[in-house]
């Protein structure tokens, strides 16, 4: 092993990174830092510290980000539209820069010359944590344990902690791994690796299934401004407030449930399974209000750009220049998206009843079917005669 002074390890007391904080201090003969982000993944924390130091961390860092995950990094990624392969909402990806941010801070205060994260080497997540290192430090070692020890899998971890007293919540009975933050919960891994496997039911943490929530289906308004909502029913919250609401909201109708293979960056396909009501129900609220006070070509121009956005997130490069260049052209897209959405829950449902805005570029005046408005209905033949010239030519030529 290289000469390392000390080490930051991302550590949530999963039984990945429960396992590599005892393996670096045994391999490293170093101080090893334990760093938590609170990033809304529930009790866990509580006991994260004390986890941490039986396991034989140096020094323990527990950092609450919860609002500054949701302000300048969810919010940011919804005012986009992003939405990788179709269905999945970024959960985990939109949180790894964040951690990965606060970690090299830390390294930074406690003098440490390298950080370590759990990630496996058939993963998104160590793009992500490395590709943000080496952004915002380019000078810290990186270790990478599942690159450099000789266990081969989730069942030599089990092995491995059992072997050191180690508690872990992953067992070989249940033997999936999920991660939480205060956008969603994810299962990946064990059972549900046969993708023609049903999810158990009681693995689910944050919604109820649609077949058992109410059968009376509840409303819910969504104040915007500028693209972010900052009320619900008429209640003005914090970021990570408002998406704590929602959770509890959509999670109580069966909201947000996706099951999805979807394309690792790495190369590989992976199944993953995610609970993310409230996101699902912000994401429709948003698109409501941007119907109608977005330009149509504004519009179309951003959707043009958010799968190739999304994927960014997805990949990893939230800190690289071609990110903050998107950025800055959605968030002067999204200045006129201010307006309330109303929506109705249902069984799993989110339906977008209703949309205002004091800047609603929506005209009755003018769409109405019956007489009078600025539009004149006669001037549309002139409008489809000349669209239609280059039609009217290749149809002549081909007649011929």
């Amino acid at each position: 092993m290289s000469t390392i002074r000390k080490i930051v390890l991302a550590y949530s007391g999963g039984l990945d990174t429960s396992v590599i904080l005892r393996w670096l201090k045994e391999s490293y003969q170093c101080p090893v830092v334990a760093f938590c982000a609170d990033i809304g993944q529930g009790a866990e924390v509580a006991a994260v510290a004390a986890k941490a130091r039986a396991t034989g961390a140096d020094q323990v860092f527990i950092e609450d980000l919860k609002e500054e995950f949701v302000r300048d990094f969810v919010w940011p990624m919804f005012r986009g539209n992003a939405l990788y392969e179709g269905a999945y909402l970024l959960g985990t990806s939109i949180a790894r820069p964040l951690i990965a941010k606060a970690q090299v801070e830390v390294a930074g205060k406690t003098g440490a010359d390298a950080v370590s994260h759990g990630a496996t080497g058939k993963g998104n997540d160590q793009v992500r944590f490395e590709l943000t290192y080496q952004a915002l430090a380019p000078d810290l070692k990186i270790i990478v344990p599942w690159r450099e020890w000789d266990l081969q899998g989730r069942a030599d971890c089990v092995a491995y902690a059992q072997k050191y007293g180690i508690p872990v919540p992953v067992t070989r009975e249940n033997p999936y791994s999920s991660d939480a933050n205060l956008l969603h919960i994810s299962f990946e891994g064990g059972i549900l690796e046969d993708p023609w496997a049903e999810p158990p039911a009681e693995m689910f943490v944050l919604s109820k299934s649609p077949q058992e929530a109410p059968d009376k289906p509840q409303y819910v308004e969504i104040d915007f401004e500028a693209g972010d909502p900052v009320a619900v029913d008429g209640e003005r919250l914090s970021p990570a407030a408002l998406l704590a609401r929602l959770n509890e909201i959509g999670g109580a109708h069966g909201v947000g449930r996706v099951d999805l293979v979807e394309n690792r960056y790495v190369g590989l396909k992976s199944r993953g399974v995610y609970e993310t009501p409230g996101g699902a129900i912000l994401r429709a609220a948003h698109q409501a209000v941007e119907s109608i006070t977005l330009d149509r070509e504004v519009m179309h121009l951003r959707d043009s750009l958010s799968p190739r956005y999304a994927e960014l997130i997805y990949y990893g490069y939230w800190f690289a220049p071609e990110r903050y260049a998107l950025q800055k052209l959605i968030d002067e897209a999204q200045q006129p998206v201010s307006g309330t959405a109303r929506l109705k829950l249902y069984k799993g449902n989110v339906t977008v009843v209703g949309r205002k805005s004091g800047k609603s570029l929506y005209r009755p005046d003018l769409v109405t079917f019956e007489a009078g408005g600025d539009f004149r209905q006669a001037d549309a033949a002139g409008f489809i005669r000349l669209n239609a010239l280059r039609l009217k030519i290749r149809a002549k030529l081909e007649g011929k």
